[in-house]
C-alpha cells in the first residue's frame, strides 16, 4: 500500500496535475514532549533486551545501520548507504562520517562488529544474525557483514530497536553487558537523545543529542516518558493534555472513547513489523488437541466476527494465519475457519468423541497470562460447550507463572500474543520450527509442533533475496500451517498511536512507537 501510493503520487506531479500542493509544515525546534510508556523496561539497552518497554526509550538512546518508512523501505541512518553483493553472502555499510556516542567518542566500524556480536551472544532473536559469520572492518567507515547464506531478514534486523549499536569502549570491558552498570545509569548511546534520568516505575528524562549527526535533529529539547501502568489512566492523562503521545495503546474501550476526543489523532498506522497477533494455541503434542480433528472442531466452533466485533469493538483486524495481515508475505486465501458449529459437532462425532449424559465429550483447560487476554479466554467456556467440550479458565498468578506452565507443556489450549518482529525469519519461525521446541524457554515452539515440510519451506524462504520466490514458500507455508493448525489465529494486535494535535509527525512508521522519535515536533 504505501509503495503503491508512493508510486501514484510520483506519476501525478509528472503528469502535471493542476492541483495546488499543500506546503509541507516546517518542524519547529524545541519544546518538552511529555509521553506515556505502559511498563517499565527491565533497563534500556536493547541490544541484550527484546521487548517494547525497552525498544521504545532503546531507539531514541541508540541509533541503528538502517530506518524503515511506512512503506517497508529501507532507509539510511547511520549507515549512509549499504551495498549487497552479487551472491549475497556480504552486505556492506557505508557509515556516516563524523558521527559520535553521546561522550564524544567516534562511531566506527568496529562499534558496528562489537554491536553484532553483542547482539548474537544475547539477544533472543537468534535467527535474527545466526547467518553472519563476521563483520570485517576494512576502515573506520567501512563494516561488511560476512554471511554463510543470503539473510533475507537482515535488512530489518539492522533497524528499529533490533540493532543498536552501542559503545565498544563502554560495553567491552568486561563484564556481562545483559546485566552491565550502563543499562540503566550514565548510558552512552549513539541516538538522538541522551538519558537525563530514568527512575523505575515513574519516569525516563531524555534530553537532545546536540551533536546527532543528521542535521537539525532531533526537534525537541527534551522527552519526559512517563510510566503509566494503567491503561485508564494514560487515557485521563491523554484526553486532559498532561500527556501528549503514547504508542501501543490498545484497549477496545479507551480507543473507541479517545477517538471521540476533538484535540487527540489516534492512529492505528505503523506497527506492522511489530506485528502482533492474538492466538489461541494448542498443545499439539499431548491430550485431547493432540487429535487434528479437535482443533478444526475448536476452531469452527469460534466466531471470529463476534470476538471482532463485541469484544474488540471494531478496533482490530482478523488474522487468519501466523503472518502479520500488515506483512508483505500475509497469504488472506487459507481456510479462516469461519463459524460452523454443525461442522464442529460433526468432526468430533466422526472421530469418536462421544456426549455423556450431561452433553459433555470431555474437558479441557485454557490458560491466560495477563489480565487483557481473560475475555478472550473467558468468551471460549460457553461457546465450546456448544461442541460439548467443558473448558475450565485457568488464570496463573502473574505472567511468570503463566510462561513457566506453557513453556514446560503443561497445558490444553493458551490465549497468547506473539509479535512478527518485521520478517518471518526473526518472529514467525521460532513459533513453528521443529528446531525451536524448547523446553522453558516461553514464545518458542511451546505448541510442540513439527512438519518437516513446513521446516523446508522455512528454510528456503529465509534463505533467499527473491521476493517473489519468498512469498511463494510463505503461501505453501501458511496453507500446509492453517491445515494442521497448531494455533487458531483470531486478530492482529490493535496497537495504536494517540497524539495531540500539538504533536507534529507523531511516529507512523512500520516500528510504530519504538522507531526512533527525531523527526516528532511540537507545534
Amino acid at each position: 500500500m504505501g509503495r503503491f501510493f508512493g508510486l501514484t503520487a510520483a506519476l501525478a506531479l509528472i503528469a502535471g496535475l493542476a492541483v495546488p500542493l499543500a506546503k509541507a509544515e516546517e518542524p519547529k525546534q524545541g519544546g518538552t514532549l511529555v509521553m506515556a510508556i505502559g511498563a517499565t523496561p527491565r533497563h534500556l539497552n536493547p541490544a541484550v533486551q527484546s521487548g517494547i518497554a525497552t525498544g521504545v526509550p532503546g531507539a531514541q538512546l541508540f541509533a541503528t545501520p538502517l530506518r524503515y518508512d511506512e512503506g517497508w523501505n529501507p532507509q539510511p541512518y547511520l549507515a549512509k548507504s549499504w551495498t549487497v553483493s552479487d551472491n549475497g553472502l556480504a552486505i556492506t555499510l557505508n557509515l556516516v562520517e563524523g558521527a559520535t556516542f553521546h561522550d564524544g567518542h567516534p562511531i566506527t566500524s568496529e562499534d558496528v562488529a562489537f554491536s553484532v556480536e553483542t547482539v548474537k551472544a544475547n539477544h533472543p532473536f537468534k535467527s535474527m544474525f545466526a547467518p553472519v559469520e563476521s563483520v570485517e572492518t576494512p576502515d573506520e567507515h567501512t563494516a561488511i557483514l560476512k554471511l554463510s547464506q543470503p539473510h533475507p531478514a537482515l535488512m530489518l534486523a539492522m533497524s528499529s530497536q533490533l540493532l543498536s549499536i552501542i559503545p565498544k569502549h563502554v560495553y567491552g570491558d568486561g563484564q556481562d553487558p545483559k546485566t552491565h552498570p550502563q543499562n540503566s545509569e550514565n548510558v552512552i548511546g549513539s541516538g538522538p537523545f541522551k538519558l537525563v534520568e530514568f527512575k523505575r516505575d515513574q519516569h525516563i528524562i531524555l534530553e537532545r543529542n546536540e551533536n546527532f549527526f543528521m542535521e537539525q535533529r532531533p526537534h525537541l529539547d527534551k522527552i519526559v516518558m512517563r510510566i503509566i501502568k494503567d491503561g485508564s489512566a494514560r487515557t485521563i492523562a491523554l484526553e486532559s493534555g498532561e500527556v501528549m503521545l503514547s504508542g501501543f495503546e490498545q484497549t477496545p474501550r479507551d480507543l473507541t472513547r479517545m477517538k471521540k476526543n476533538k484535540d487527540l489523532d489516534v492512529s492505528g498506522e505503523g506497527y506492522a513489523a511489530i506485528g502482533s497477533i492474538v492466538w489461541i494455541a494448542f498443545n499439539t503434542k499431548e491430550g485431547k488437541t493432540s487429535d487434528k480433528a479437535v482443533r478444526h472442531a475448536i476452531a469452527y466452533a469460534v466466531d471470529r466476527n463476534f470476538i471482532l466485533k463485541a469484544l474488540m469493538l471494531g478496533t482490530a483486524a482478523p488474522a487468519k494465519t501466523g503472518i502479520h495481515p500488515g506483512s508483505p508475505f500475509y497469504d488472506d486465501s487459507v481456510n479462516g475457519y469461519d463459524l460452523d458449529l454443525d461442522k464442529a459437532n460433526k468432526l468430533l462425532d466422526d472421530a469418536g468423541y462421544a456426549r455423556g449424559s450431561d452433553g459433555m465429550r470431555f474437558g479441557l483447560t485454557v490458560d491466560f497470562g495477563w489480565a487483557t487476554a481473560k475475555p478472550f479466554a473467558e468468551y471460549l467456556k460457553p461457546q465450546l460447550k456448544k461442541i460439548g467440550i467443558d473448558v475450565t479458565v485457568r488464570a496463573s498468578a502473574d505472567f511468570p507463572t503463566w510462561a513457566k506452565r506453557v513453556s514446560n507443556h503443561e497445558f490444553d489450549i493458551t490465549i497468547d500474543n506473539v509479535f512478527n518482529w518485521g520478517d518471518p525469519v526473526i518472529g514467525v519461525h521460532r513459533t513453528y520450527s521443529s528446531e525451536n521446541i524448547k523446553k522453558g524457554v516461553i514464545w518458542s515452539n511451546t505448541q510442540q509442533y513439527a512438519n518437516p515440510q513446513v521446516d523446508k519451506l522455512m528454510q528456503l524462504a529465509g534463505s533467499t533475496y527473491d521476493l517473489d520466490q519468498r512469498k511463494k514458500h510463505y503461501a505453501e507455508f501458511q496453507q500446509i500451517v492453517a491445515e494442521d493448525l497448531p494455533i487458531y489465529w483470531l486478530f492482529a494486535g490493535p496497537y495504536h498511536t494517540v497524539a495531540n494535535k500539538k504533536v507534529g509527525n507523531p511516529p507512523n512508521s512500520i516500528w510504530g512507537a519504538s522507531a526512533p522519535l527525531d523527526r516528532v515536533y511540537l507545534r
